[in-house]
This record gives structure tokens, C-alpha cells and sequence, in this order.
């Protein structure tokens, strides 16, 4: 598939000086962190597909005031995930089932309030192949828990970096009581190129005064900086659609076609105590290629404790 990465060296540089501009004699703290476990042995159970991933994030800045600075590059997100994506039979080899994909991505996000938009814009390395040792991990993996060794790893999406640009843009509106519905339009370009448009609903006090950040996987949020939300337990409702116009993880001679939208339905329970906090949600992913003889759902849990 071409790569329309034509825009990207203006992209780059745009994103590096919205960084650099902000408040440069001010030193910098860490000002929270955020991470997300997601897994289909905790979803449908059936190891396959978007069968995993882990994100990390760290956020740095001046300070946090509560809600989102106007200048964008003053809240730095530096994000870290590895993500396995896999056929349904890991050892006999289903030419009309997607490859095996490993992929790293390292990166840096800035959140910022554009004129009463809450905007995230970001820059991602995403490293595939067997250069990031996913795949031996993961035959490592096998051997330790006698599973059968996998045969589809030589076949893998092969070594390459995949520079990846990704923006969101959206708008938390107040229902009254505990209720907040976010509307929001995501585009990414680069290792996969698409247009999403979604929302999220939540019932109760998950992410006020705080900032939540998107996985990219299932689209559910994870708390990167704490707010000063009521303590007890919210529920998230969400879901989105995307029209997909690229993708590197799949290869123009294999015999399987992309879907060219995707569409991801999601729900979770978040729980806030005095000492920690607590999460998990399940999402629905419909069929990224169109011989994927099903969907699937996945879980994602995510557990912070404070000592």
C-alpha cells in the first residue's frame, strides 16, 4: 500500500515547535502517569487478532491547575506501547487470516485547550518486525507454559519504523447531575491512515478535573492525571467509527482485503477510592479485513494504587 507520509516532514516540524514554544525557563515535573493492560484471554478469551497490548504514559509539565493549558506543548505526554496483533491459528498458517504483527510505539503528545476544544496532537515512531523481539517474546512465552510453538512468526509484517501522526479533537458537555457526554474527531496518519468520529458518555466522577487519555487499540480512556472527581464508581459507555484509507499492516499480494471502516463499541467500570483506584472495560472491535469470519471483544484493566 503507498505510505502517505508526503506531508510529514512540515507535520514534524509543526509538532516540534508547538513544543518547544511554552513557558522554556520553567521546569518541568512529572505531573502524573497513566497505563492500560488490554487482553482478549480477559475479553472473549479466544487469542486472536488485537489479541494484546500495554500502554504507558508519563506527563510532564509546569503544573496542573485542574484543567487543560491554552498553550499547546505546556502538558507533554511521553507514551510507550507495545501491541501484538495476531491470526486466529498461531501454528498452522490460514492464508486468508491477517499476519503477525509486533509493534513498539514511542512517542510524544501535547493536550492542550484550543479555544474551548479540548485538542491532543502527537507524534509516534511505531517499529514493527522481528527487530523489536515481540514475536520471540512471545514464542518464549509458549515454551514456558508448554503451548504449542508458533509457525506464523517468519511470515510477520517485516522490520520498518513508521512515523505516525495522530489529533484529536473534543468537547466534554455537562448532562446535569453526575452525566458527561464527549463528542470527538480523531485523524491519524501514517502506519494506518484513517478518519474517526465517536463519543463517550460517563456516569459519575471519572476523569473531572482531570485528563484522560485514549488508547488506541480499544478507544477506552485511562486517567493520566488524576482529578478531584467524588470518590466511588462510574460507568463508561463509547463508541466510534472510522473510515480507514490505509494500512500498513496489511500486505498489497496477500489474499485478504481490508475493510475500509471499523467500527468499536465499548463499556467499563471505574472505581475511585481514597488510596487507589481501580478499572475495567470491555470492547467490541468489528472486522478489520473482510474474511475475518468474526468479531471480537477485548478487556482492559487498569489498577493504581497509592502507598
Amino acid at each position: 500500500m503507498p505510505r502517505p507520509l508526503s506531508a510529514f516532514p512540515a507535520l514534524v516540524l509543526l509538532l516540534g515547535a508547538l513544543v518547544a514554544l511554552p513557558v522554556a525557563a520553567q521546569e518541568r515535573e512529572t505531573l502524573g502517569w497513566g497505563r492500560l493492560l488490554t487482553n482478549d484471554a480477559i475479553g472473549d478469551g479466544k487469542d486472536r487478532w488485537r489479541t494484546g497490548s500495554y500502554v504507558l504514559s508519563v506527563l510532564r509539565g509546569p503544573s496542573w491547575a485542574g484543567s487543560l493549558p491554552s498553550q499547546p506543548g505546556a502538558i507533554l505526554e511521553f507514551r510507550a506501547e507495545v501491541e501484538t496483533i495476531a491470526p486466529a491459528d498461531l501454528v498452522t498458517a490460514n492464508p486468508l487470516d491477517r499476519r503477525y504483527v509486533g509493534a513498539l510505539t514511542l512517542g510524544v503528545h501535547t493536550h492542550f485547550d484550543m479555544r474551548g476544544v479540548e485538542t491532543s496532537l502527537g507524534l509516534d515512531a511505531v517499529i514493527v518486525g522481528p527487530q523489536t523481539g515481540i514475536s520471540s517474546l512471545h514464542g518464549d512465552l509458549h515454551d514456558v507454559l508448554g503451548l504449542p510453538q508458533p509457525t506464523v512468526f517468519g511470515a510477520q509484517i517485516g522490520n520498518d519504523v513508521f512515523p505516525t501522526l495522530t489529533a484529536e479533537l473534543g468537547r466534554s458537555l455537562d448532562l446535569g447531575g453526575a452525566a458527561e457526554f464527549r463528542p470527538f474527531l480523531e485523524a491519524q496518519a501514517g502506519v494506518e491512515t484513517m478518519l474517526r468520529v465517536g463519543g463517550d458518555l460517563t456516569l459519575g466522577g471519572m476523569g473531572r478535573n482531570g485528563l484522560l487519555l485514549r488508547d488506541g487499540t480499544t478507544g477506552q480512556r485511562y486517567t493520566g492525571m488524576a482529578g478531584s472527581g467524588p470518590q466511588g464508581v462510574s460507568v463508561v459507555l463509547g463508541g466510534d467509527i472510522a473510515e480507514v484509507y490505509d494500512s500498513e499492516y496489511f500486505l498489497p499480494g496477500d489474499a485478504i482485503t481490508p475493510s475500509d471502516s471499523r467500527k468499536r463499541l465499548r463499556t467499563g467500570v471505574h472505581w475511585q477510592g481514597e488510596r487507589g483506584e481501580a478499572f475495567y472495560g470491555v470492547t467490541w472491535l468489528g472486522r478489520e479485513f473482510e474474511e475475518q469470519v468474526d468479531d471480537q471483544v477485548v478487556g482492559s484493566i487498569n489498577l493504581r494504587l497509592k502507598f
